[in-house]
């Protein structure tokens, strides 16, 4: 039989139970480094499945092997990561989260049925590749430091490297099943930045009394906006935002202080590095002119997310060979940020996106109340990562 219809054909074997699966991960999602009985539910599955992992390496993570012939010639990395968001459901799904306040809101409970199925698959397949496949459950991804820069220091490589790594994620803007990817920088760096602007609190009414946080704040915020205006070159992309300006005062109190929590976020590390200097020179110095202080704690993030060229062109051509004509397309550069960086700092990586629209309904955007995926979407990520890691290993 032909590899592809081989291929869709166990695909669509499995497919009510990779749906099964996909259900009651989004209906009991789990935070950041909270990822337990997500974590024994995987582990169920690949109990029964039959294949070697390890639970113990940090946190709730898991990682594992499927040996195919000869399993010392050659490794493959999958990955997925487990977490879900703070965030309240308001998709009225029969199999909504039960978890009050948290949501699978960015596609993490897709993404583990996925490698799930892929695993099966590819388990069924293992006297017909040689070599040997990683996969990989990646706790915390949503949260720093992330799981994935954890599990590497941990020592998942320790034992066997693998000498590429490939993850997805779902994109609601694409159609479903539209494969997205592009070699060189992908996704960007971020880190987060918090800043305190400390004055002289007093009564409203006699503000030359006073020191104003609040003025100086906002000629803060206002002058951070010219990294991106005029310090970064206008052909790196780069954007500064600021998500939270806490000032406790009243109509007739000006507070003694001012709390902000922002984001900067580039392609560059020799120009995230001049943005943290920039940051802290520009809200110091802008507070002091108004007789204000500026306390200023940039936490380091997530690298930028890099698709090794090389992998990258193989892995397009792979695609197009198994996927329908005019499905593959250019991802573009995107200013969102993922801690598969790490692994892709490691070892040759690809990253790409896989639209999960469904067709007729409005685009309800990751990280929102509303976000659903089309489950026929795992009949591609499945088929396309079963597809890649089978012409991986027989060209390695």
């Amino acid at each position: 039989m032909d590899e592809r219809l081989l291929i869709n054909e166990l695909v669509e074997q499995e497919f009510d139970y990779v749906v099964g699966i996909r259900r009651r991960l989004h209906q009991n999602p789990e935070l950041s480094k909270q990822e337990k009985e997500t974590s024994e539910l995987i582990c169920k599955e690949l109990d029964l499945i039959g294949v070697e992992y390890n639970n113990s390496l940090y946190g709730y993570g898991i990682f594992g092997y499927i040996d195919g012939r000869n399993p010392d010639s050659e490794c493959i990395g999958l990955r997925a990561d487990m977490d879900a968001l703070p965030i309240e459901e308001k998709t009225s799904l029969p199999f909504a989260s039960k978890n009050r306040g948290v949501m699978h809101a960015c596609g993490h409970d897709v993404h583990m049925a996925t490698l799930l199925g892929t695993i099966r698959v590819l388990n069924r397949l293992r006297d017909k590749f040689t070599g040997r496949v990683l996969f990989v459950f990646q706790p915390s991804e949503e949260e720093y430091p992330g799981g994935a820069i954890s599990m590497i220091r941990a020592g998942i490589f320790d034992k066997i490297k693998p000498s590429a790594m490939l993850a997805f994620h779902c994109t609601p803007e694409l159609e479903c099943g539209t494969l997205a990817l592009k070699p060189g920088k992908l996704m960007a760096s971020t880190d987060e930045i918090y800043i305190t602007i400390k004055g002289k609190g007093g009564h409203g009414a006699t503000p030359h009394l006073d020191i104003d946080p609040v003025v100086a704040a906002c000629h803060v915020v206002t002058a951070l906006q010219t990294i991106v205006s005029r310090s970064a070159n206008p052909t790196m992309p780069t954007t500064f935002s600021v998500g939270r300006f806490i000032a406790e005062g009243r109509t007739n109190i000006i507070p003694s202080e001012v709390k902000m929590e922002c984001i900067i976020r580039t392609f560059d590390e020799d120009w995230r590095k001049e943005c943290h200097r920039l940051i802290k020179q520009i809200s110091e110095n802008t507070a002091k002119a108004f007789g204000a202080e500026a306390d200023v704690f940039i936490d380091p993030g997530y690298p930028f997310v890099y698709n090794n060229p090389e992998l990258t062109a193989k892995v397009t051509k792979w695609a197009e060979d198994y996927l329908p004509k005019g499905t593959v397309i250019d991802a573009g550069m995107r200013m969102t940020a993922e801690d598969f960086s790490y692994f892709a700092q490691q070892v040759p990586s690809c990253y790409f996106r896989i639209g999960t629209h469904k067709q007729g309904t409005p685009i309800a955007n990751l990280h929102t109340a509303y976000f659903d995926a089309d489950e026929n979407v795992m009949k591609t990520s499945i088929g396309l990562e079963v597809f890649l890691t089978l012409q991986y290993l027989k060209e390695s």
